[in-house]
């Protein structure tokens, strides 16, 4: 008996593993439905323009379908790798991204004035997009790894600096994108960070800057957005056209709008099928239709907070809130634009307005969110 005691003490527990729990299935199937209806609205928004510009009233759906597809099958495998993997690749992305970021002036693809395009064969892509879920896999981990440093402001800027490098490449050619990806940064360091009146300091010595990016004269063109957002009608053909265009599709919509394809505005807001879909929505579907879509948004970031705050670690916690806070600051800058509540800026609507590779990597930053709802901190051990 006593022989039996020892041989039970001196054998070696076994070693604990993790049980996952299931993915959030209600968060994927929100996303497939507003990729969909994405596709759907953009044929109805654009299928006027390409019969006579490319001979095809099916140009953009096909296009976009296939993005699609790819997009769906990049979110399913995102979902089945561990994110903690994204951890230990997060450096290599983020200098990769900045690279890329650093070389757009020089390589990139000159499209209406602006330079934010690589091209590569018959694809082409924005490196603006890649870099915010490099930044966010990155920026989270260096704030978990120097924690404790994060209380000194000497701490705090290098983590900072982390962030301004990107975003600072990236306003150079893309201000919205810039600020875009300012806001998400700036989200993780609030969250990760102790000392609040860091923040103060820091937006502070972001006037100066801000104003050096609407003074100088190559930059003075967002100045005229400001202008225009206080009073489009004052250049209802120049620099307010857009903005009238999109409000008046907003204000025909009525309550439940003028049917799918129906919309007449789209035959003049330029290029309806991109950053501006939302004032075609609501021609289109209405303000029930308009109301239907925020609320899918509104569910996105609503199981992106459920899943940060019930992550197994603090790192699953904050590459969540970044992703989160991507989708939330970006759906609301674009409607903002539309509603003209905010000045003009070139964000597109996630999962719903044309475009490749801000589809791609949309649907990418889901399947990670999924993978981290997969693994919750309650989740339990087994022998």
């Amino acid at each position: 008996m006593e022989q039996t005691r020892q041989g039970k003490a001196g054998r070696k527990p076994r070693r604990k593993r993790i049980k996952a729990d299931t993915y959030d299935f209600g968060l994927f199937f929100v996303v497939l439905t507003l990729v969909l209806f994405g596709v759907v609205m953009i044929f109805s928004a654009s299928y006027y323009d390409t019969m006579s510009s490319q001979g095809d009233m099916f140009y953009y759906l096909k296009r976009q379908g296939v993005w699609a597809i790819l997009g769906t099958i990049g979110m399913v495998v995102a979902m089945n790798v561990p994110y903690q993997l994204w951890k230990k690749l997060s450096f290599p992305l983020y200098m990769i991204s900045n690279f890329l970021l650093l070389i757009l002036p020089v390589i990139g693809k000159d499209a209406k004035g602006q330079i934010r395009w690589i091209q590569l064969g018959p694809l082409q892509f924005q490196p603006s997009e890649f870099t915010k879920i490099a930044v966010i896999l990155y920026l989270s981990c260096y704030v978990l790894n120097h924690r404790k440093e994060l209380g000194n402001l000497k701490g705090f800027a290098k983590a900072a600096g982390i962030l301004a490098i990107p975003v600072v490449l990236i306003a150079m050619s893309n201000f919205s994108s810039a600020l875009l990806l300012l806001l998400v940064g700036t989200t993780i360091l609030f969250i990760a960070s102790p000392k609040i009146w860091y923040f103060v300091a820091g937006i502070g010595a972001l006037i100066p800057f801000a104003a050096i990016m609407v003074i100088l004269p190559q930059f003075r063109y967002r100045l005229t957005r400001i202008t225009t957002w206080l009073d489009p009608w004052s250049d209802l053909q120049g620099s307010g056209y857009q903005t009238v265009q999109s409000l008046y599709a907003v204000a025909s919509g009525g309550l439940f709008g003028l049917g799918l394809g129906q919309s007449r505005q789209k035959t003049f807001i330029p290029e309806a099928h991109n950053d501006i879909i939302f004032a075609i929505i609501c021609e289109e579907l209405g303000l029930v239709g308009a109301a239907l879509v925020i609320i899918l948004f509104a569910v996105v970031v609503w199981r992106g907070i459920r899943i940060a705050m019930n992550a197994r670690d603090n790192y699953g916690m904050l590459v969540a809130t970044g992703i989160t806070s991507v989708i939330a600051f970006q759906s609301l800058i674009n409607i903002g634009v539309v509603t003209n509540t905010i000045p003009n800026t070139g964000q597109p609507l996630p999962f719903i307005s044309y475009g490749g590779t801000a589809l791609l990597v949309a649907m990418g930053m889901m399947g990670i969110l999924l993978n981290i709802s997969k693994y919750p901190k309650d989740m339990k051990n087994t022998e």
